[in-house]
């Protein structure tokens, strides 16, 4: 039965990672920094802001996987997974699509030393920030009730544990 909703589960994934995260932390970014060359940070600047473009980037496809293969499902709100995904780099971070993208856009700002774009981020950490508290959560909490809430006791939503959380 959950094996035949794996191949709509990745395919769900990959379209709302075209159409979300790709807009959010590339094209929006890269319209607004004006900068289509070279970096023009200093080099240290631009080699941080690399890495953490790259860093955030694998965790981004990293937790799309987690959604499609473990939880059966997307990160879209119209097809949500069949079970609470918590796996991978979720026993670190709750939020990890979240700060992935956050860091992704904060390395563009240091690569192009755009403050435009470290607004951005702060912008967009907001509107992240209040839509998990307004949206997410209580969505997560009546649809997974008590795991959820063990999850949420133990996982913290931004900064990410240094030890993987091992669940109940």
């Amino acid at each position: 039965m959950q094996a035949s909703r794996k191949p709509s589960a990745i395919l769900g994934s990959a379209i709302f990672f075209i159409t979300a995260p790709s807009v959010v932390a590339g094209l929006v970014p890269w319209l607004a920094s004006g900068r289509y060359g070279l970096p023009v940070a200093s080099w240290p600047l631009a080699i941080l802001g690399a890495a953490l473009v790259a860093v955030g980037l694998g965790v981004l496809l990293h937790a799309f996987a987690r959604f499609a293969l473990e939880g059966l499902g997307t990160p879209a709100p119209i097809a949500p997974t069949d079970r609470l995904v918590v796996g991978g780099v979720y026993r670190h971070v709750r939020n990890p699509m979240y700060v992935a993208v956050l860091s992704i856009i904060l390395g563009q700002a240091l690569i192009f030393a755009s403050w435009q774009l470290a607004a951005y981020a702060v912008i967009m950490g907001a509107v992240m920030a209040t839509f998990v508290r307004i949206y997410e959560e209580p969505v997560l909490l009546r649809q997974y009730g008590a795991d959820y809430e063990a999850y949420r006791q133990n996982v913290p939503g931004w900064l990410p544990r240094l030890t993987p959380w091992r669940g109940a």
